[in-house]
């Protein structure tokens, strides 16, 4: 297969970390997480520029790209208590997204199999069918349940007469059987989509979706602790899906559908903190980072830190496991332990 490169901007690996070539796992020996870009927005309905979302998030921040990151919160760097590598972009064409999609799947598999968490940077959330497939296709099907982020349900049959597209990834996830519906938890609802159908439809399929209003009346932390005990039953793994257009346009505005109401960004770095410290995550994702539509480069900034979050939580989850200890989230380490 004709290998192109990056596709947009330049080749650059997350903040300095090592290049791997995800389709050669002798390039990335003792990987514990591989990120991948997929830089594909050919599914948006609305504003597209999601292709660029993949360059942005790994370069945008004010600190030197020297693969080192060590959290203030966690005491724990990243980039190097994992080992962190990046294939860079998969070549995906917005213009065939069937082909995009069974390309992309075959990539998150090839990393997945090897052991290594696949953490994937979109394109719009078209991406999360064969980012979640293809982690199910290692783990077996309906093995892994899925935490997912965003003011939209993406649980839609068609748009535009098509199958593929970043409104229904969820269903086609849930009817290949690769997730099942009621290990479906979605965090952060809101607005004036879905249709009464499509709402009929997910009920059917017994999945959860905390909305707003919800998680407003409830609190996040609540609705967080209810959603991890119902992905854990029954499942051996879990796999996390971000659409950024959960936080509210005042923390991202670059995005395809922004919607008005949302988290805010210290509340979805926190639960992204807490969701890779205490689940066993498969497999995870990021997805609509507009950069055309951002401002100060407020959208991509945060979605840099999200990735920093995942990859913190996951490196002290490492570390406490190795020296017998426990994170408390509500204490500051101010110790320095």
């Amino acid at each position: 297969m004709t290998r192109y490169g990056p596709q947009f901007g330049p080749d650059i690996t997350f903040l300095g970390v090592d290049r791997c070539d995800w389709a050669d796992p002798a390039s990335y020996p003792g990987a514990d997480v591989v990120i991948l870009g997929a830089p594909f927005d050919g599914g948006t309905s609305y504003r597209s520029g999601a292709r660029f979302g993949p360059q942005y998030i790994r370069q945008t921040c004010y600190l030197p790209h020297d693969g080192s990151r060590p959290s203030l919160a966690l005491r724990a760097d990243g980039l190097r208590d994992l080992r962190v590598y990046d294939a860079g972009d998969v070549e995906l064409f917005s213009g065939d997204a069937a082909r995009s999609v069974r390309d992309l799947q075959a990539a998150v598999y090839a990393i997945t199999r090897t052991g290594a968490i696949p953490l994937v940077l979109g394109g719009d959330h078209t991406i999360t069918w064969p980012d979640a497939a293809g982690v199910a296709q290692h783990t077996g099907a309906g093995r892994i349940s899925l935490l997912h982020f965003d003011a939209h349900a993406d649980t839609g049959n068609t748009t535009f007469g098509s199958l593929i597209g970043h409104g229904q990834p969820m269903r086609r996830l849930i009817e290949s059987g690769a997730v099942r519906g009621d290990r479906f938890l979605q965090i952060g609802l809101r607005g004036y989509w879905p249709e009464p159908e499509t709402l009929a439809w997910m009920a059917d399929h017994g999945m959860r979706s905390y909305e707003m209003t919800e998680i407003v009346t409830r609190g996040l932390e609540t609705c967080l602790t209810e959603a991890f005990a119902i992905a854990l039953d029954d499942c051996d793994g879990v796999f996390l899906s971000v659409d950024i257009d959960v936080c509210d346009p005042a923390y991202a505005p670059g995005t395809g559908t922004p919607e008005p109401g949302g988290l805010s960004a210290r509340q979805l770095l926190d639960a992204v903190r807490r969701i890779c410290y205490e689940l066993p995550v498969a497999g995870l994702d990021l997805v609509e980072v507009a950069p055309p539509y951002d401002h100060a480069e407020i959208t991509s900034s945060l979605a840099n830190r999200v990735v920093l979050e995942a990859l913190s939580a996951l490196a002290r989850k490492r570390l406490d496991a190795a020296a017998g200890t426990s994170w408390n989230p509500r204490r500051p380490l101010l110790d320095g332990r």
